[in-house]
């Protein structure tokens, strides 16, 4: 089998829904990829999904995950998702193999075990339950990852799970400060569903952690920038020791703006992967055709990269012949016939296209070498000159293309007994670990990023952005009942900062073109030990409202945006020690 990585597998499940219709409902790629991930990583299946529906999108998301399964098998090809579910299926059903594997592997440790989807606990439960020498790490506490499967219950029932181990509580933190700490503990004792423990900080004090009320997002992005900009013009800090954190992706664009505007140099962790960018995914799927014949996804990204003349109702016509025939859409256009109702010259390109790939594979050289002549043989290069008409750019999107080359030595070069298939594996399988360039978080530029992307990352100073009812806790979690994971994302947040925090909130807020009114999160209070005032609106409410002056909430209004605490921070590290203040929050608007 080969792999199928994110974005093959959004092109085979475009390809799905266009097979189904179930009413009038409508279902984004992306988002029916997301329920299918999270069903598999449930042990769900497509057939129990269908006969338990209960509406037509549960319906459509049935039938299309049936479809999509069955395009998957015909092209030999696994998502990630099955790679866990093939391997417990196969300790499952063939009992030697899990007396095989527990018995090599006698001894088992899992890091980050809060983060455990169902299959991997599965898997985990048949290698380690007989002999039972396991040991789990994780908190509780950080487990953010629900949306893809993650399920906090392991944790918590580990000891009902495995009877008679052994708990140690790692109370002690070498991270953050007794301010930073105590915000965090404040929040996070908010959860019912946890272990009881509490952080003891052994870095002393440090100064208050800081709330800033701003009028609206772009005020938001300009205090922080200034600060930020002021702070390092002090030599108070250096830009790589300074990150904003953010719970969505829109978030971001006014801060860029106003970091550009200030000449602020920031990495925004989190945008386009070297892997997204065209190019890589032109080339892969070349490579991965070789490799595989029957891989569909790959065939329909470069059947026209470069441009070969086969149109949308050929490729229409030659999917409905391989849907009769239960065949491969490449088989649809070799075995064609006039009645089918592809034009020649599309066929004959089509078919062109195949043997060249055949021809080939039949022939390997040195991989790399091999590699390089398939992407020479089918005029890449040309594509890119014709695309682009800047020389500079056509430059750089070659640099990228040798890039890929580049892995490829490298692979070679670790690995011997290297071959298409390994190379494809090791590259579908690290996508993920190089969504950032190496460097770019040692780089001199503050780091921007969500909080999903920060965890196990720290940072001497973090601004938290956007702390609304709404944003975090986001609506779409207190609708359905998730307020708990968004708590612990709001702790790993604060948990990211080593001495400075500053909490920061809008009053007004953007969306859809018009302007709505914001309340502080909830979660800022109950730092506080406060009850919200009146007036205040927590999301499952009405939570937008036409923008209106926000309710009080006890903090000044007079202050001058970015303030600086460098006074008493001077104080305090000239004497050594920071007396706590009163109150576990500084207010600043």
């Amino acid at each position: 089998f080969t792999i199928c990585d994110g974005s093959d597998q959004l092109s085979t499940i475009r390809s799905a829904l266009r097979e189904v219709s179930v009413g009038d409902v409508k279902l984004q790629p992306a988002a029916l990829q997301a329920k299918i991930s999270l069903a598999k990583n449930r042990l769900g299946n497509a057939e129990d999904l269908l006969a338990g529906a209960s509406d037509d999108e549960s319906e459509l998301v049935a039938r299309a995950w049936k479809r999509y399964q069955g395009r998957m098998e015909a092209s030999r090809a696994l998502d990630f998702d099955d790679l866990l579910l093939k391997a417990l299926e196969l300790l499952e059903r063939v009992p030697q193999v899990a007396e095989l594997v527990a018995a090599k592997h006698r001894y088992c440790m899992v890091d980050e075990y809060q983060d455990t989807n169902r299959p991997q606990y599965e898997i985990l439960r048949r290698i380690a339950g007989g002999h039972r020498n396991l040991c789990v790490v994780g908190d509780d506490d950080q487990s953010i990852y629900g949306w893809r499967g993650a399920d906090v219950r392991k944790i918590l029932d580990f000891q009902s799970d495995f009877p008679g181990g052994v708990t140690v509580r790692l109370e002690t933190n070498y991270r953050s400060t007794e301010q930073i700490l105590g915000a965090a503990n404040r929040v996070i004792r908010n959860n019912s569903q946890r272990h009881e423990k509490t952080l003891r900080s052994a870095m002393g004090a440090g100064p208050p952690v800081v709330a800033l009320r701003n009028e609206d997002e772009f005020a938001e992005a300009d205090a922080i920038a200034r600060e930020i900009r002021s702070l390092v013009d002090k030599q108070q800090n250096r830009y790589r020791d300074i990150a904003v954190l953010f719970r969505t992706g829109t978030q971001p664009r006014p801060l860029e703006e106003q970091f550009r505007t200030r000449a602020v140099p920031y990495v925004l962790v989190g945008g386009m992967s070297y892997f997204d960018r065209k190019e890589v995914r032109d080339v892969l799927a070349y490579w991965r055709l070789l490799a595989n014949p029957s891989d569909e996804a790959s065939f329909l990204r470069i059947v026209n990269v470069p441009p070969r003349g086969i149109g949308k109702v050929a490729l229409e016509r030659a999917s409905e012949l391989a849907g009769r025939k239960q065949i491969s859409i490449m088989d649809g256009f070799r075995s064609a016939g006039a009645e089918d109702g592809i034009g020649a010259a599309a066929q004959q390109a089509a078919t062109g296209l195949l043997n060249l790939l055949d021809t080939l594979r039949s022939r390997p050289r040195p991989l790399v070498e091999w590699l390089r002549s398939v992407i020479t043989e089918v005029g890449y290069r040309a594509e890119l000159d014709r695309l682009y008409a800047d020389a500079a750019t056509r430059d750089q999107r070659w640099a990228t293309v040798e890039d890929l080359f580049d892995f490829a030595a490298r692979n070679v070069q670790t690995n011997a007994k290297a071959t298409l298939h390994s190379l494809l594996d090791s590259l579908s399988l690290s996508e993920e670990e190089h969504a950032v360039d190496e460097g770019e978080l040692g780089a001199d530029r503050v780091t921007l990023m969500t909080l999903h992307s920060a965890k196990g990352l720290e940072f001497p100073r973090v601004y938290l952005a956007g702390l609304e009812e709404g944003i975090l806790p986001h609506a779409r979690s207190v609708a359905e009942d998730s307020v708990e994971e968004e708590r612990r994302l709001m702790y790993v947040g604060i948990t990211r900062a080593r001495w400075d925090l500053t909490l920061s909130w809008c009053a007004s807020r953007s969306r859809g073109g018009k302007r709505f009114e914001s309340h502080p999160s909830r979660f800022l209070f109950e730092i506080e030990g406060k009850h919200p005032p009146r007036g205040w609106q927590a999301a499952q409410g009405p939570m937008l409202r036409p923008s209106a002056p926000p309710p009080s909430t006890g903090g000044s209004r007079g202050g001058k945006p970015g303030r600086s605490r460098s006074k008493a921070r001077k104080r305090a590290r000239a004497t050594g020690k920071s007396k706590s203040p009163k109150k576990p929050v500084t207010r600043r608007s």
